[in-house]
């Protein structure tokens, strides 16, 4: 019985070392630009004197991640099953960052600051709104699996049965 045990044993140490080997972040990126013009004018004594357009442009960087120390995968080597306890939920971060690009240098001294405040806060909100986050948390979930196959298919190979008590993973595709 003490062979079986070490063969045991050395499986056990296989896929914990595998498993703290992808303890890392899974990272899935989207970018994009947007160029938007916005008419701004000014007044004086309630009087309108001048319109102009302000042209922004706006670069955002989308990304979700997957911090995988959260995830808590068991070992069971006596009944030769790996366990899927937790998995680590999907963190979105979305950075919008506003450029003006063009404007009237004498007309962009008479607008005040909160205008052009107004207008990058517009910009700002109109490409959070953009980021497609089902898509996002879709992509970050197929990168997520992907990662986990490395695990899984050492798993297999050595004939244990893959149990998800987290509900997110099809084991019967496996």
């Amino acid at each position: 019985s003490s062979l079986s045990e070490e063969k045991s044993n050395s499986y056990n140490y296989l896929l914990t070392n595998q498993i703290t080997k992808m303890n890392k972040m899974v990272v899935v990126e989207q970018d994009f630009s947007m160029l938007e013009k916005t008419k701004l004018s000014y007044e004086i004594l309630g009087k309108k004197i001048s319109s102009n357009e302000i042209v922004t442009l706006t670069k955002t960087n989308a990304q979700v991640s997957y911090d995988l120390k959260k995830m808590k995968l068991e070992v069971d080597s006596i009944n030769k099953k790996l366990i899927i306890a937790e998995l680590p939920n999907a963190e979105i971060k979305i950075n919008p960052n506003v450029e003006i690009q063009s404007m009237d240098d004498s007309f962009i001294n008479r607008i005040d600051e909160n205008q052009i405040k107004k207008v990058t806060k517009s910009a700002k909100d109109a490409a959070i709104k953009r980021v497609d986050q089902n898509k996002l948390r879709n992509d970050g979930k197929i990168q997520l699996k992907e990662n986990l196959n490395q695990i899984f298919v050492l798993a297999k190979a050595l004939n244990y049965e893959i149990v998800d008590k987290t509900g997110q993973i099809d084991t019967t595709k496996l």
